[in-house]
């Protein structure tokens, strides 16, 4: 088994100006230290990578808060004289999720480049730990959504949208929206491995565009057809929505809280075997 190497100085006697001599220690890959470690180095790779791309920093920053100020302008007035609640509510949760999915799109398409020109093969025969690669993927996915989630949270702010429960609803607001992408990331990792770059998009886009369409996020569930609502209600977007609104402005928390906590470990625990699987199969073989 191959192993990561690290350097240690060890104390020598100062006599005729000797200098110290290194000693080199062996460290298991395998082991949890170095898993944290080199995940960290993935997750900083990937978060440079997409830095010094201006197509992921439009994806990332600009799209989710020109579609936000888009649905204030055309849709914020209508609905809110329909519901008789600011539109804004919804419409800042929602966003934060869309986001969260297009950009796990992006990075999923990312994984297909590094398998074709066999990045993920050269990192597979040096001495790293296996699961650095998925975990630092994810890490950096997490990242990227905290910092799209801030950024359309302070466009909300200058369009009206206010916090009313303090700091820690706040902050569980914002963990929201993370734990979902950290779900979905997982499930569309595991269909890059399975599907080609195309397909992939189609499938996902698919999916996208229904949960976008079909939530609570525009109007109360109440206001779709009464055979669409259940399907409307339960959907993974609609009580991801649903508690962030509650926590910002007014709704039940409790309910949509833990249904948006089954839908991500769900998803999690449903597609982490195969994105490994699959992430691992990528690597050794590039297929």
């Amino acid at each position: 088994m191959s192993s990561a190497v690290t350097t240690e100085v060890t104390e020598q006697d100062s006599w005729a100006g000797h200098r110290p001599l290194p000693v080199v220690k062996a460290r298991s890959e395998r082991s949890f230290a170095l898993w944290v470690e080199q995940s960290g180095i993935q997750c900083k790779r990937m978060l440079m990578g997409w830095m010094r791309d201006p197509s992921t920093t439009i994806q990332t920053l600009v799209y989710p808060a020109a579609t936000l100020i888009m649905f204030r302008i055309v849709l914020g007035d209508s609905i809110h004289k329909a519901i008789k609640e600011p539109a804004i509510y919804g419409f800042v949760p929602l966003v934060m999720l869309v986001a969260a999915m297009s950009g796990s799109i992006v990075s999923a398409l990312g994984f297909k480049v590094e398998k074709v020109t066999g990045l993920l093969g050269r990192f597979h025969t040096m001495p790293i730990h296996r699961a650095a690669g998925l975990t630092g993927r994810l890490l950096a996915e997490a990242i990227r959504v905290l910092i799209t989630s801030l950024f359309v949270l302070v466009v909300g702010l200058c369009l009206g949208f206010r916090f009313w429960y303090g700091p820690a609803a706040s902050i569980a607001m914002l963990a929201i929206p993370i734990l979902f992408a950290i779900g979905f990331a997982v499930m569309v990792t595991a269909l890059a491995t399975l599907t080609e770059g195309v397909m992939l998009v189609s499938i996902v886009g698919i999916v996208n565009t229904l949960l976008m369409f079909f939530n609570s996020g525009f109007v109360p569930v109440f206001a779709y057809p009464v055979w669409l609502q259940k399907t409307v209600q339960n959907q993974p977007m609609s009580t991801a929505i649903d508690a962030m609104k509650g926590l910002s402005y007014d709704g039940p928390i409790a309910t949509p809280l833990w249904k948006t906590l089954a839908w991500s470990l769900g998803m999690i625990v449903v597609f982490a075997y195969p994105a490994v699987r699959g992430y691992r199969r990528a690597a050794e073989t590039g297929a």
